[in-house]
């Protein structure tokens, strides 16, 4: 049972419905007592990092999702929820993220360093490059997936970027560490490709978080 953090800023409806597609079970809530009968979260989001994390805080999800992933949950976080998966974001000013992966959230410069001008927000299809071996990937082929966003993660780690999409930078499209995954792009509206990683995430969900099988 995977249970989908309603904090205000989600876009639950197309994430819901994924779920309901691939036919795996799922609950909405807010409350972190009834979301702890889940046996992993989705963690999904949009609008801005800062008005995200206040949301959070002031709901006590924070130290819940924290708690709850060093437990050994599994959490995917989708679009702004992948972004509050790290440490701090600089939009409307430095924000501490939820911290269970290393690095800052920046927003697109929107200028090349041969000072072209590019739009922002990246919106739209972009390829996927693979990057590594993980989960998410399983029987899932390369291609094009679907982006919405203005900031995107600096400084990562780099065998915790499991595949990037390029837009001026290389952006980091997929991520993950043990239990932890994000996905920059929303799967829910990515065609095959986003739904085989939903529906990999479920089953590595169902399976207890293990990698072995």
């Amino acid at each position: 049972m995977i249970g989908i953090i309603d904090y205000g800023m989600g876009n639950l409806y197309s994430v819901s419905k994924a779920l309901e597609r691939l036919e795996y079970d799922y609950f909405i809530s807010e409350n972190p007592e009834e979301l702890q009968k889940a046996k992993g979260y989705i963690l999904p989001g949009v609008g801005s990092f800062k008005d995200a994390m206040e949301a959070l805080n002031n709901q006590g999800l924070t130290s819940f999702i924290q708690s709850e992933v060093k437990a050994g949950k599994p959490i995917l976080g989708i679009c702004l929820g992948m972004q509050l998966l790290y440490e701090e974001s600089d939009e409307n000013g430095l924000t501490s993220g939820l911290g269970l992966l290393a690095g800052r959230i920046a927003r697109f410069k929107g200028v090349t360093e041969s000072g072209e001008r590019y739009k922002v927000p990246h919106m739209g299809w972009n390829v996927l490059d693979f990057q590594q071996s993980s989960p998410l990937l399983k029987q899932v082929y390369q291609g094009h997936v679907y982006f919405v966003h203005s900031y995107y993660a600096t400084g990562t780690q780099q065998e915790e970027v499991i595949a990037t999409s390029s837009y001026d930078v290389d952006v980091p499209a997929v991520v993950g560490k043990d239990h932890v995954f994000g996905t920059q792009f929303h799967p829910e509206k990515s065609s095959h490709l986003g739904m085989g990683i939903l529906r990999n995430y479920a089953n590595f969900v169902e399976k207890g978080g293990n990698r072995d099988e």
